[in-house]
């Protein structure tokens, strides 16, 4: 007899969500938002246009976002992983800022947060679902470099903003340059500069 408890149907529900997201993920990565079309993201997936159409009620559109998510989330996590193995809250900062530039040089990363989803969703949109969690965790770095006495005391939110600003102008410039190495050694440096002059003199 087949099982049609609610639970089962959740993680039907949820497969459905995974296959659509994976497929829609890795098209997008390989040709960009604007060169994939639903029908050969269904296909990928093994589900109907119907099954698409009742998980993400905007379509491509939602679905997209649902990627763009998942993309941002992974590089967060890798960023937190790397700022917390550095031995004081200033060198999380630098550490984190190094380890998101370096996340601009993976294809999907360029592909799919930098230049298809400002694009997509447009720039308040975009920044809304890929800035918020970043801009607060440049906020608490910065604050608690400044409570190390790493810093001089400034308002923290302000310039998080700033450098948050900074650091995506930065990250757009690696995923559109000719030679992405070259542009994110450059891009790395000029940063951290600006890094080490805002810090200041501490007394």
């Amino acid at each position: 007899m087949t099982d049609t408890s609610p639970r089962t149907k959740a993680e039907q529900s949820e497969a459905t969500i995974a296959a659509l997201v994976g497929a829609a993920r890795a098209l997008f990565a390989e040709r960009g938002y604007a060169a994939v079309g639903t029908e050969e993201i269904v296909q990928r997936a093994g589900v109907t246009r119907g099954a698409l159409y009742h998980h993400f009620r905007g379509g491509k559109e939602d679905l997209f976002r649902a990627v763009l998510v998942q993309v941002g989330a992974e590089t967060t996590q890798r960023v937190i992983a790397v700022a917390n193995a550095a031995a004081d809250p200033w060198e999380e900062l630098v550490a984190g800022t190094e380890a998101f530039l370096d996340a601009c040089t993976r294809p999907e990363v360029q592909r799919i947060m930098l230049i298809d989803g400002p694009s997509v969703l447009g720039w308040d949109v975009w920044r809304e679902v890929d800035g918020g969690v970043a801009l607060s965790m440049m906020e608490a770095a910065l604050t608690a470099a400044m409570d190390a006495g790493l810093m001089v005391t400034q308002p923290a939110k302000a310039l998080a903003h700033v450098l948050m600003g900074a650091i995506d102008e930065a990250a757009m410039v690696v995923a559109r340059a000719d030679d992405q190495q070259a542009a994110r050694d450059e891009m790395t440096r000029t940063v951290l500069r600006l890094l080490e002059g805002l810090r200041g003199p501490v007394i």
